[in-house]
């Protein structure tokens, strides 16, 4: 497989992790992940959205969980393995849709009201990230969610870090802030497109 040009990684080096373990993040054995994913649900501000996107889903552990809070959910990684391997994961849910797709090349036609970038922007080049957030804010519905998760220490290969690609999104999405965490490890951050918060929302006094 070729390398391509929105990746500082090949994707020769995603197939070969996926060779070696269909859960090469270990994202089912690691407290840290279980953890990550808790964090992840309890910082979405709707208690359930319509439609859902999840680019990068690699093994679909994030995607089983967020689709307990979708109607629908459609979830992508350009890893064929990672592909099949989600499919399983997620073969009992009926309302998650599987792709195989590169992105930002490769996007949907669709519009949704929550779409979640979790350990994905730092593995882009810088002009394909830029491209992927135009995309994002071009695929949002009135309302609509979007939250990003990355790791915050350095990576091999990666030109961003998960800092740097947090501030990349904060200034080309230019959306409200609605809620953000960081620990040493890394950081998540949320933007709506309503501005209210959860409160305001439920007309809590």
């Amino acid at each position: 497989m070729t390398s391509s040009p929105s990746l500082p990684i090949s994707p020769a080096y995603f197939e070969a992790m996926f060779a070696d373990s269909d859960d090469p993040w270990r994202f089912k054995s690691r407290w840290y992940e279980a953890r990550k994913r808790a964090l992840t649900l309890a910082m979405l501000p709707r208690q359930r959205y319509a439609s859902a996107f999840e680019p990068g889903c690699a093994n679909g552990e994030l995607s089983a969980a967020l689709a307990t809070r979708c109607d629908r959910l459609l979830i992508s990684d350009g890893t064929p393995r990672a592909v099949d391997v989600a499919r399983q994961r997620v073969q009992s849910l009926p309302h998650v849709a599987v792709i195989q797709a590169w992105v930002p090349g490769q996007w949907p036609a669709e519009t949704f009201d929550l779409i979640v970038i979790s350990e994905l922007g730092y593995f882009l080049q810088p002009e394909a990230l830029d491209t992927l957030i135009d995309k994002v804010r071009t695929s949002l519905r009135p309302g609509a969610t979007v939250l990003a998760c990355h790791w915050r220490r350095s990576i091999e290969g990666c030109v961003l870090g998960g800092d740097d690609v947090h501030a990349r999104i904060a200034d080309r999405l230019d959306m409200p802030h609605q809620a953000g965490f960081r620990d040493a490890d890394f950081v998540l951050d949320v933007w709506c497109t309503d501005a209210r918060s959860v409160a305001q929302v439920e007309q809590i006094a």
